[in-house]
Protein backbone atom coordinates (compact mmCIF):
# COMPACT_ATOMS: atom_id res chain seq x y z
CA UNK A 1 0.00 0.00 0.00
CA UNK A 2 1.30 3.74 -1.03
CA UNK A 3 0.99 6.52 1.37
CA UNK A 4 0.75 10.53 1.33
CA UNK A 5 4.21 10.59 3.03
CA UNK A 6 5.91 7.88 0.29
CA UNK A 7 4.54 10.01 -2.58
CA UNK A 8 6.26 12.97 -0.99
CA UNK A 9 9.52 11.41 -0.43
CA UNK A 10 10.04 10.13 -3.67
CA UNK A 11 9.04 13.92 -5.41
CA UNK A 12 11.39 15.28 -2.75
CA UNK A 13 14.09 12.51 -4.57
CA UNK A 14 13.60 14.19 -7.61
CA UNK A 15 12.84 18.08 -7.00
CA UNK A 16 14.14 18.52 -3.45
CA UNK A 17 12.63 21.21 -1.08
CA UNK A 18 16.09 22.36 -0.83
CA UNK A 19 16.33 23.72 -3.92
CA UNK A 20 13.27 26.42 -3.46
CA UNK A 21 13.56 29.66 -3.17
CA UNK A 22 12.91 31.53 -0.26
CA UNK A 23 9.42 33.00 -0.75
CA UNK A 24 8.10 29.45 -1.30
CA UNK A 25 5.74 26.63 0.41
CA UNK A 26 6.04 23.79 -1.15
CA UNK A 27 5.80 19.35 -0.45
CA UNK A 28 2.84 17.93 2.05
CA UNK A 29 0.27 20.82 2.62
CA UNK A 30 -2.75 19.29 3.13
CA UNK A 31 -3.81 16.04 5.05
CA UNK A 32 -2.74 12.66 6.78
CA UNK A 33 0.91 11.32 5.90
CA UNK A 34 0.35 7.76 6.86
CA UNK A 35 -3.08 7.89 4.70
CA UNK A 36 -3.58 4.93 2.45
CA UNK A 37 -3.35 6.44 -1.75
CA UNK A 38 -4.81 4.23 -4.33
CA UNK A 39 -5.38 6.84 -6.62
CA UNK A 40 -3.43 10.34 -7.72
CA UNK A 41 -4.61 13.23 -9.46
CA UNK A 42 -2.06 15.52 -11.09
CA UNK A 43 -2.83 18.96 -11.93
CA UNK A 44 -1.01 22.22 -12.16
CA UNK A 45 -2.89 24.22 -10.15
CA UNK A 46 -5.44 22.63 -7.16
CA UNK A 47 -8.40 24.15 -7.68
CA UNK A 48 -12.48 23.77 -6.34
CA UNK A 49 -12.75 22.33 -9.78
CA UNK A 50 -9.81 20.22 -9.29
CA UNK A 51 -10.94 19.03 -6.03
CA UNK A 52 -14.16 18.05 -7.16
CA UNK A 53 -12.52 15.77 -9.93
CA UNK A 54 -10.55 14.24 -7.27
CA UNK A 55 -13.63 13.61 -5.03
CA UNK A 56 -15.51 12.61 -7.99
CA UNK A 57 -12.84 9.59 -9.16
CA UNK A 58 -12.03 8.60 -5.35
CA UNK A 59 -8.42 9.83 -5.40
CA UNK A 60 -6.63 9.92 -2.18
CA UNK A 61 -4.12 13.02 -3.32
CA UNK A 62 -3.47 15.64 -5.56
CA UNK A 63 0.02 16.29 -6.98
CA UNK A 64 0.12 19.80 -8.02
CA UNK A 65 2.68 22.04 -9.30
CA UNK A 66 1.24 25.28 -7.54
CA UNK A 67 0.80 25.06 -3.99
CA UNK A 68 -2.35 25.49 -2.36
CA UNK A 69 -1.25 26.75 0.48
CA UNK A 70 1.11 29.80 -1.08
CA UNK A 71 0.62 32.88 1.15
CA UNK A 72 0.66 33.01 4.87
CA UNK A 73 -2.84 32.05 6.10
CA UNK A 74 -4.28 33.44 9.65
CA UNK A 75 -7.28 31.44 9.28
CA UNK A 76 -8.84 28.50 7.72
CA UNK A 77 -12.55 29.19 7.82
CA UNK A 78 -15.23 28.36 4.56
CA UNK A 79 -15.60 32.64 4.48
CA UNK A 80 -13.07 32.76 1.84
CA UNK A 81 -12.07 30.17 -1.13
CA UNK A 82 -9.01 28.94 -0.05
CA UNK A 83 -10.00 28.20 3.51
CA UNK A 84 -13.31 26.58 2.30
CA UNK A 85 -11.33 24.41 -0.23
CA UNK A 86 -9.21 23.08 2.37
CA UNK A 87 -11.97 21.80 4.95
CA UNK A 88 -13.61 20.38 2.25
CA UNK A 89 -10.35 18.41 1.44
CA UNK A 90 -9.96 17.20 4.83
CA UNK A 91 -13.12 16.43 5.12
CA UNK A 92 -12.98 14.22 2.06
CA UNK A 93 -9.53 12.74 2.90
CA UNK A 94 -7.67 14.32 -0.13
CA UNK A 95 -4.72 15.34 0.71
CA UNK A 96 -1.93 17.52 -1.52
CA UNK A 97 1.44 17.26 -2.38
CA UNK A 98 3.24 20.20 -4.34
CA UNK A 99 6.30 21.11 -5.82
CA UNK A 100 6.72 24.92 -7.23
CA UNK A 101 10.16 26.10 -7.88
CA UNK A 102 12.34 23.44 -6.53
CA UNK A 103 10.43 21.91 -9.46
CA UNK A 104 11.30 25.02 -11.65
CA UNK A 105 15.10 24.69 -10.62
CA UNK A 106 15.28 20.99 -10.91
CA UNK A 107 16.99 19.04 -13.47
CA UNK A 108 14.34 17.31 -15.77
CA UNK A 109 11.65 19.90 -14.03
CA UNK A 110 9.64 22.93 -15.64
CA UNK A 111 12.01 24.70 -17.78
CA UNK A 112 13.69 21.28 -19.23
CA UNK A 113 10.33 20.32 -20.02
CA UNK A 114 9.41 23.63 -21.83
CA UNK A 115 12.58 24.05 -23.54
CA UNK A 116 12.02 20.27 -25.31
CA UNK A 117 8.00 21.37 -26.18
CA UNK A 118 9.51 24.42 -27.98
CA UNK A 119 12.04 21.81 -29.69
CA UNK A 120 15.24 23.38 -28.60
CA UNK A 121 18.89 21.09 -28.41
CA UNK A 122 21.85 21.79 -26.93
CA UNK A 123 19.84 22.65 -23.97
CA UNK A 124 21.59 24.12 -20.58
CA UNK A 125 21.35 26.22 -17.17
CA UNK A 126 20.51 29.80 -17.84
CA UNK A 127 20.83 31.35 -14.68
CA UNK A 128 20.97 31.04 -10.78
CA UNK A 129 23.55 27.69 -11.32
CA UNK A 130 24.68 25.86 -9.02
CA UNK A 131 26.11 22.15 -8.07
CA UNK A 132 23.87 19.91 -5.88
CA UNK A 133 25.50 17.27 -4.00
CA UNK A 134 23.05 14.64 -5.54
CA UNK A 135 21.20 16.08 -8.77
CA UNK A 136 24.28 17.80 -10.46
CA UNK A 137 23.99 21.09 -11.46
CA UNK A 138 20.58 23.22 -11.10
CA UNK A 139 19.43 26.53 -11.96
CA UNK A 140 16.66 28.74 -12.80
CA UNK A 141 15.56 28.47 -16.63
CA UNK A 142 17.50 26.86 -19.65
CA UNK A 143 19.14 28.13 -23.02
CA UNK A 144 19.16 26.13 -26.22
CA UNK A 145 19.13 26.32 -29.75
CA UNK A 146 16.67 25.74 -32.61
CA UNK A 147 17.51 23.60 -35.41
CA UNK A 148 17.33 26.29 -38.08
CA UNK A 149 17.03 29.93 -37.36
CA UNK A 150 13.69 32.05 -37.53
CA UNK A 151 12.18 35.10 -37.85
CA UNK A 152 10.78 36.52 -34.87
CA UNK A 153 7.34 36.66 -35.91
CA UNK A 154 7.82 33.28 -37.04
CA UNK A 155 9.05 32.16 -34.47
CA UNK A 156 6.57 33.65 -31.80
CA UNK A 157 3.80 31.20 -34.17
CA UNK A 158 5.98 28.32 -33.68
CA UNK A 159 6.04 28.89 -29.64
CA UNK A 160 1.90 29.25 -29.70
CA UNK A 161 1.50 26.23 -31.53
CA UNK A 162 3.62 24.38 -29.50
CA UNK A 163 2.87 24.92 -26.34
CA UNK A 164 -0.79 25.18 -27.58
CA UNK A 165 -1.02 28.73 -26.12
CA UNK A 166 -4.84 30.43 -26.56
CA UNK A 167 -2.97 33.73 -27.49
CA UNK A 168 0.38 35.49 -26.52
CA UNK A 169 1.93 39.20 -26.13
CA UNK A 170 5.66 39.80 -27.25
CA UNK A 171 7.86 42.17 -28.76
CA UNK A 172 10.10 41.43 -31.67
CA UNK A 173 13.84 41.67 -31.67
CA UNK A 174 16.03 42.93 -34.56
CA UNK A 175 17.62 39.26 -35.21
CA UNK A 176 16.87 36.13 -36.39
CA UNK A 177 16.43 33.63 -33.55
CA UNK A 178 18.24 30.60 -33.14
CA UNK A 179 20.17 30.62 -29.15
CA UNK A 180 16.86 30.91 -26.81
CA UNK A 181 16.08 31.42 -22.86
CA UNK A 182 13.30 30.12 -21.87
CA UNK A 183 11.82 30.33 -17.67
CA UNK A 184 8.30 28.94 -17.09
CA UNK A 185 6.08 31.11 -15.07
CA UNK A 186 6.79 35.03 -14.29
CA UNK A 187 10.46 35.52 -14.61
CA UNK A 188 10.31 38.49 -17.43
CA UNK A 189 12.85 40.56 -14.84
CA UNK A 190 15.34 38.10 -16.61
CA UNK A 191 15.02 39.20 -20.07
CA UNK A 192 18.63 41.53 -19.89
CA UNK A 193 20.61 38.82 -18.16
CA UNK A 194 18.97 36.78 -21.94
CA UNK A 195 20.15 39.26 -23.92
CA UNK A 196 23.62 39.71 -22.31
CA UNK A 197 24.12 35.55 -22.35
CA UNK A 198 23.57 36.01 -25.84
CA UNK A 199 19.99 35.01 -26.80
CA UNK A 200 18.01 36.39 -29.54
CA UNK A 201 14.49 35.32 -27.88
CA UNK A 202 13.10 34.69 -24.27
CA UNK A 203 10.12 32.91 -23.48
CA UNK A 204 8.70 33.32 -20.22
CA UNK A 205 5.09 34.82 -19.04
CA UNK A 206 3.60 37.49 -17.15
CA UNK A 207 6.24 39.91 -18.41
CA UNK A 208 5.55 43.48 -17.17
CA UNK A 209 5.27 46.72 -19.27
CA UNK A 210 8.44 47.95 -18.22
CA UNK A 211 10.11 44.77 -19.36
CA UNK A 212 8.61 44.75 -23.03
CA UNK A 213 9.74 48.28 -23.19
CA UNK A 214 13.38 47.10 -22.02
CA UNK A 215 13.72 43.96 -24.67
CA UNK A 216 13.11 46.46 -27.32
CA UNK A 217 15.72 48.70 -26.23
CA UNK A 218 17.88 45.74 -26.68
CA UNK A 219 16.95 44.32 -29.94
CA UNK A 220 15.52 41.02 -27.50
CA UNK A 221 12.39 39.55 -28.77
CA UNK A 222 10.47 38.77 -25.24
CA UNK A 223 7.64 36.42 -25.68
CA UNK A 224 5.29 36.44 -23.30
CA UNK A 225 3.37 33.01 -23.77
CA UNK A 226 1.17 32.41 -20.41
CA UNK A 227 1.64 31.05 -16.92
CA UNK A 228 -0.38 28.16 -17.89
CA UNK A 229 0.93 27.30 -20.97
CA UNK A 230 4.59 27.64 -19.87
CA UNK A 231 4.44 25.28 -17.43
CA UNK A 232 2.02 23.15 -17.57
CA UNK A 233 4.44 21.01 -20.10
CA UNK A 234 5.62 19.62 -16.79
CA UNK A 235 2.23 17.96 -16.10
CA UNK A 236 3.23 15.00 -18.30
CA UNK A 237 6.40 14.59 -16.61
CA UNK A 238 4.89 13.97 -12.89
CA UNK A 239 2.54 11.70 -14.65
CA UNK A 240 5.48 9.28 -15.78
CA UNK A 241 7.20 9.65 -12.75
CA UNK A 242 4.57 8.70 -10.32
CA UNK A 243 3.52 5.91 -12.71
CA UNK A 244 7.18 4.46 -12.88
CA UNK A 245 7.25 4.69 -9.16
CA UNK A 246 3.80 3.50 -7.94
CA UNK A 247 2.57 1.09 -11.14
CA UNK A 248 -0.47 -0.55 -8.66
CA UNK A 249 -1.93 3.44 -7.97
CA UNK A 250 -3.86 4.96 -10.60
CA UNK A 251 -2.71 8.25 -11.34
CA UNK A 252 -4.26 10.42 -13.67
CA UNK A 253 -3.98 14.25 -15.44
CA UNK A 254 -6.68 16.52 -14.52
CA UNK A 255 -9.41 16.65 -17.35
CA UNK A 256 -10.93 19.69 -16.14
CA UNK A 257 -8.08 22.26 -15.25
CA UNK A 258 -7.06 24.35 -18.05
CA UNK A 259 -6.17 27.98 -19.62
CA UNK A 260 -8.35 30.05 -16.70
CA UNK A 261 -7.51 33.05 -19.16
CA UNK A 262 -9.45 33.89 -22.46
CA UNK A 263 -8.27 35.92 -25.08
CA UNK A 264 -10.39 38.43 -27.83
Amino acid sequence: MTTVKEIESFLDMTAPKRLKMDFDNVGFLVGEKNAIVSRILVALDITPAVVAEALRIGAQCIVSHHPVIFRALKRVTDEDTVGEMIIGMIRSGISAVCMHTNLDLAPEGVNDMLARKLGLTDIEVFTQKQEDPLLGTVGLGRIGRLPQAMMPELFCAHVRKSLGCKGLRFVAGEKNISRIAVGGGRCGDLYAEAAKAGCEAFVTSDAMYDEFQGAKALGLTLIDAGHFPTENTVVPLLLKRLKERFPKVDIQVSAVHSEVIEYL
